[in-house]
């Protein structure tokens, strides 16, 4: 049994962290921190030639075909880079869902642009109920057209389309439609802007296959996890960096044994989170029984991992780390807004609990 990576998911890792560190520096990422939308088209179009818009989407809809697994390596370096723009809610969200709830037709229409890097998409779920269970969706159709109020949608206005959880369905609305308004809101991540949708009797078209949702967003759950997973290993990263520099009494901070075993934890927290994250990728992508379950404990386990690493980071940091001028608010931001992203950890320690409850009885031998 091998647990590690195979030479071709290595290369893939390995060029993903290339590729960001050449086209997504952390001074990009301050730039992009101060403009409206944090979209730079010119690194979309670079990402579309790495094929990472199209990665686990099938090969008839210009994707590439690959696994979940592949995904969450992406999404990984995506964490380790702080990626801004629409990249997790174009494929992470709506791809996700979109593949898995349209029609061939449908899947032709919407799913095809994002995977060739001509559109962008996101998904919105959230409403005043703040809850992450499609079923407490309230939003309402009529012939056809939604009425009702979305919150906290990422990248709302530079997506080509919305997919929306309604009470009855899953629908797609296209930017512009009539009796739609897009409004920015406050978030915690600079780079991953947020915003209040609003339909007002909006043209929305039904995707055939709503049944699909859920694993889309065990899927994207998982996705999450792998982002964290990121973010944890920039921290990280980051502070041991500043613990052999920084000086104390003469000596680098990493050689006090405090400091030692805030590094140690984190690191036990982010290798945990990482392997957690890579088994409930696996077990999506091979269908395996406790894929549901599994998704699940990756992503509370990484949503609770990744803010105890951000508190470590910071607390060894010191006072520079609560400083503007420190790149380590960029990561324990991304790590914060992630963490309520697609149900916080008390919203699946809940689902996990009512999964396991439901399973069927195991039959004796």
């Amino acid at each position: 049994m091998d647990f590690g990576l195979d030479g071709s998911q290595r290369s893939l890792k390995e060029d993903a962290r290339t590729f960001f560190t050449r086209n997504c520096p952390i001074a990009e990422v301050r730039r992009l921190a101060e403009t409206e939308d944090a979209y730079d088209a010119d690194l979309w179009a670079k990402m579309a030639d790495q094929g990472y818009q199209g990665l686990i989407f099938p090969e008839e809809y210009m994707g590439l075909g690959l696994s979940t697994f592949e995904l969450i390596l992406i999404l990984e370096e995506c964490g380790r880079a702080a990626l801004p723009g629409p990249f997790f809610s174009t494929v992470v969200l709506a791809g996700t869902v979109l593949n898995a709830c349209g029609s061939d037709e449908q899947k032709q229409k919407y799913l095809t642009p994002i995977c060739t890097g001509e559109a962008r998409s996101t998904l919105a779920i959230l409403e005043a109920n703040p809850s992450w269970n499609p079923a407490d969706a309230e939003i309402s159709t009529a012939g056809g057209k939604l009425t009702g109020e979305k919150l906290f949608v990422t990248d709302a206005k530079v997506a080509d389309s919305i997919v929306v959880v309604a009470r009855d369905g899953v629908y797609v609305v296209e930017a512009g439609a009539p009796g739609l308004t897009i409004v920015p809101m406050l978030g915690i991540d600079l780079v991953r802007k947020i915003y209040s949708v609003k339909f007002d009797n909006t043209p929305a078209e039904k995707l055939a296959h709503p049944e699909g949702l859920t694993r889309a967003l065990e899927i994207a759950s998982v996705a999450a996890a792998g982002e964290l997973v990121g973010c944890m290993q920039a921290m990280l990263d980051l502070t041991v960096e500043y613990a052999k520099e920084r000086k104390q009494y003469g000596k680098a901070i990493g050689s006090f044994q405090a400091v030692q075993h805030q590094c140690a934890d984190s690191y036990i927290e982010t290798e945990s989170s990482r392997s957690a994250a890579y088994y409930a990728a696996w077990a999506l992508g091979v269908d395996n029984h406790d894929a549901s379950v599994a998704s699940s404990i990756a992503k509370l386990y990484a949503s609770d991992a990744g803010r105890t690493v951000g508190n470590r980071s910071i607390q060894c940091h010191g006072g520079i780390g609560f400083t503007w001028e420190s790149d380590l608010h960029l990561f324990y931001r991304r790590a914060k807004a992630l963490e309520t992203m697609l149900g916080d950890p008390l919203y699946h320690r809940e689902r996990i609990a009512s999964l396991v409850i439901d399973q069927p009885a195991a039959q004796p031998a």
